[in-house]
């Protein structure tokens, strides 16, 4: 019986990954034309601390 058990959970388990193999034809347009350009002109933000251990 163990054995009729486990063979039922591998073949539902091939079922599984078989079914969610995700290496289907693609179908859907993956690009955005409504993305909005960025301006790179600006600096990016500081984000460096100030060392404040050594305070006099």
């Amino acid at each position: 019986m163990k054995k009729v058990i486990a063979l039922v959970m591998v073949c539902g388990f091939a079922l599984a990954f078989a079914s969610c193999g995700g290496g289907g034809s693609k179908t859907e347009s993956t690009t955005d034309t409504t993305a909005v350009a960025q301006d790179t002109t600006a600096a990016p933000a500081d984000t460096t601390k100030t060392d404040t251990t050594q305070m006099k």
